[in-house]
């Protein structure tokens, strides 16, 4: 039992349980590693180094690069130690698989054509080249020109800046009016978009006017979500279609208190029920992939159908 109690101190730190249940999974380097955890390369480093240093992990060199994975047939007392401590991390970091899964998806061998060389970095070369401005009004192109279209928490305005492109009428609804003054000088030369100061659970529009309505990560600022999805929908024509943008659930207790957030994210059951009680049928739920560069929590992207009365 002494070899357990000698091997608790490296893994009383849930960070490096943490780096152990990915490293079980998949060979990575440091940087991929970072990436999936969002901490800095050099914390992971510093917890590689105790974990290698106690026997955890083993190093490979390929070229220039190290890989780490975890070592196999761990000795006595970690093998003991390892299935209860790697349980409870899959049941506290499970959001890491996300991640992990983008990171791998990423990875490209050399190809001989141009795209082939530089599939590993084409987004950024193709952001390089173009930016990163076109994909939204591409989209707002699908969608019917005579179409009406409310942006709920419109913020600066760029989504219904771009959206204005493509429809004709969009309709920004903010409770600050400092957001709305940054988003009334973007859209200073656009005559079908319009911005209302107003509370998104008391909406000043009539019944039944709006063809779509969006909500991109703004209800986990929203005290009574409920109130705004009835009023989203009671502003719906019959048919009528909401798209919620969001985070899913997470345990970041802080952005409460840095960031304003009255919600730690959504679960599926949590916000499908609450657009079945708002009046919303035909209800589809996606998980977004993770975007390895962010730092934020997993988002989700959710769709209802307004039934009408």
């Amino acid at each position: 039992m002494s070899d357990i109690f000698d091997r608790l101190p490296v893994l009383s730190e849930p960070t490096r349980a943490r780096l152990l249940r990915v490293l079980a999974q998949e060979e990575l380097g440091v940087g991929e590693l970072a990436r999936v955890v969002q901490l800095p390369q050099s914390t992971v480093s510093r917890h590689l180094k105790v974990l290698l240093t106690d026997g955890w992990v083993q190093r490979r060199k390929e070229g220039t690069t190290s890989l780490f994975r975890i070592e196999e047939g761990l000795p006595d007392g970690a093998d003991v130690l390892w299935p209860a401590v790697r349980a409870a991390a899959d049941a506290r970091f499970a959001e890491d698989d996300h991640r992990l899964a983008a990171v791998l998806a990423a990875r490209s061998g050399e190809g001989a054509t141009f795209f082939g060389r530089n599939a590993e970095r084409w987004e950024e070369v193709r952001t390089e080249l173009f930016g990163a401005a076109y994909a939204l009004p591409t989209f707002a192109a699908l969608l019917p020109p005579d179409w009406t279209v409310l942006d709920l928490g419109t913020g600066t305005g760029s989504t219904a800046a771009e959206l204005a492109t493509g429809v004709e009428r969009v309709i920004g609804v903010d409770r600050e009016q400092a957001m709305l003054e940054a988003a009334a000088a973007r859209c200073e030369d656009l005559d079908n978009v319009d911005l209302i100061r107003a509370n998104l659970d008391d909406l000043p529009l009539p019944d039944d006017c709006i063809d779509a309505a969006l909500c991109m990560l703004v209800l986990h600022h929203v005290v009574d979500v409920g109130a705004v999805l009835c009023e989203a929908c009671r502003v719906l024509k019959p048919g009528g279609r909401l798209v919620v943008l969001d985070m899913v659930e997470h345990d970041r207790a802080e952005y409460r208190q840095s960031m304003g957030h009255e919600h730690l994210g959504f679960s599926r059951d949590a916000i499908e029920g609450s657009l079945a009680d708002a009046g919303f049928t035909d209800i589809r739920w996606r998980r977004l992939p993770a975007d390895v560069a962010a730092q934020g929590p997993g988002l989700f992207v959710v769709q209802g159908v307004c039934a009408g009365a």
